[in-house]
C-alpha cells in the first residue's frame, strides 16, 4: 500500500485535523431558488450511458440561445461532489450548465465500477457537447468546460481533439498521468513505479480467476496525520461532502480499481496542449495547494490566450466547495468574455 500512496504523491508532512471543517463557506450541497435542475442521460460514442444534471437559469426566454458550460467532478468523485456546486453557481450567472458523472462512476454506466479509462473520461466530455448541442436553449457554438481536480486533465485531453469546446477552465487540476507516474514533485522513483505496475499486473491474474477486486489510492477511511490524506478525508468522509452512490460501498468511494489505475501511467494530457490555442484557457489553483504544480505546468506549456489565477489562502480541496475562496467572479468573467 505504501508504494501505491507514493504514486499518488500522498506521503507528505503530516498535520492534525479535528474532522469536518465547514469554515470559509464550505457549501458543497448548495441549492439555488434561481435555477431549475433536471436529471438527464445521454450516450457517449461507445454507447455507454452518461448521467448528468442539467441546470437552467429560471426566466430564460423559450426562444433564446444561451452559452453553456460542462462541469466535471474530481477524480473518483461524483457530480454531487463539487461539480453540482459549480454548475449551480454558474447557472445563477445566466449559463446553462451540465454536471456529469464520468463513466464507471456514480449513476453513469460502465463496468467494472470505479475503473480508470482516461480516453473514455475525455469522450464523456465530448458526449456532453453532443448532448448540449441538441438542447433548444443552448447555442452549440458557445459551449465551455470547467474541469475540477482530475477532470481538469480529462477536459484538456478532450479539448485537444474537440474544437467545439470554445473555452476551457480548470480548478485545482491534477495531471492524473504525472501524479501516478511521478508523484508530487517527482517524488516517485522508477523502481517504485515498476513495483506498482507489477502489483497491478499480478492482481489481474487474481481477478481473472475470480478473486476479489482490489482498490487503490483515494481517500483514507480515517484520519492518519497525513496532510493530503486528511485534507481529502475532511471532504469525502464527513458531512461536508460525503456521498455514497446507489449500489456503491462507502468503504470504496473515491478509490479506483488497482488493475485499471495503472492506465494513468500512459496518460499525457499536457502533450500538445498548445494546439488548443486560439481557444482560451484559464487555470485556477490555490496558493497552498499540493497540486499547484500541475496548473503551473499546464499554463507554462499552453499557448496564448491563457491565464493562471492563484487563490491566496486556498489549498487543493478548498476550491471544491469553499464559496468564499472559489473565484466565481473570475470564472463568470472568463466565460462571458469568451462565450459571447
Amino acid at each position: 500500500m505504501k508504494g501505491i500512496l507514493l504514486a499518488l504523491g500522498l506521503l507528505v508532512t503530516s498535520f492534525s485535523s479535528m474532522g469536518a471543517d465547514m469554515s470559509n463557506g464550505a457549501d458543497n450541497f448548495y441549492k439555488s431558488a434561481k435555477v431549475n435542475v433536471e436529471k438527464v442521460t445521454f450516450n457517449n460514442q461507445y454507447g455507454m450511458q452518461v448521467a448528468g444534471n442539467l441546470f437552467t437559469p429560471k426566466g430564460l426566454k423559450s426562444d433564446s440561445k444561451n452559452a453553456a458550460i460542462i462541469v466535471g467532478h474530481p477524480m473518483g468523485a461524483v457530480k454531487e461532489q463539487s461539480a453540482n456546486l459549480y454548475a449551480t453557481k454558474m447557472a445563477e450567472q445566466g449559463f446553462v450548465t451540465l454536471s456529469l458523472d464520468l463513466s464507471f462512476w456514480g449513476a453513469s454506466a460502465g463496468t467494472p465500477r470505479q475503473a480508470v479509462s482516461p480516453d473514455i473520461y475525455a469522450e464523456d466530455f465530448s458526449a456532453a457537447v453532443d448532448f448540449l448541442g441538441t438542447r433548444p436553449l443552448v447555442d452549440p457554438q458557445r459551449i465551455g468546460v470547467i474541469g475540477i481536480c482530475g477532470s481538469g486533465s480529462f477536459a484538456i485531453s478532450a479539448a485537444k481533439i474537440d474544437p467545439r469546446m470554445k473555452a476551457i477552465a480548470t480548478v485545482s487540476m491534477y495531471d492524473m498521468g504525472a501524479a501516478n507516474r511521478n508523484g508530487l514533485k517527482h517524488s516517485v522513483t522508477l523502481a517504485q513505479r515498476q513495483k506498482i505496475i507489477a502489483e497491478a499486473a499480478a492482481q489481474r491474474d487474481v481477478e481473472f480467476q475470480g478473486g476479489a477486486v482490489r482498490y487503490t489510492g483515494g481517500t483514507p477511511l480515517q484520519l492518519t496525520g497525513n496532510a493530503i490524506g486528511d485534507e481529502f478525508y475532511d471532504f469525502y468522509r464527513t458531512p461536508r461532502g460525503e456521498v455514497t452512490p446507489a449500489g456503491a460501498s462507502a468503504q470504496t468511494t473515491t478509490m479506483p480499481t488497482l488493475t485499471s489505475n495503472v492506465k494513468f501511467m500512459n496518460f499525457y494530457p499536457f502533450n500538445d496542449i498548445e494546439s488548443i490555442s486560439p481557444r482560451p484557457m484559464l487555470f485556477i489553483a490555490g496558493a497552498a495547494a499540493h497540486s499547484r504544480e500541475f496548473s503551473e505546468d499546464a499554463f507554462e506549456r499552453a499557448a496564448e490566450p491563457k491565464e493562471l489565477v492563484i487563490v491566496p489562502g486556498a489549498g487543493h480541496v478548498d476550491l471544491y466547495d469553499r464559496v468564499e475562496l472559489i473565484p466565481f467572479a473570475k470564472l463568470t468573467a472568463f466565460f462571458k468574455t469568451h462565450l459571447k
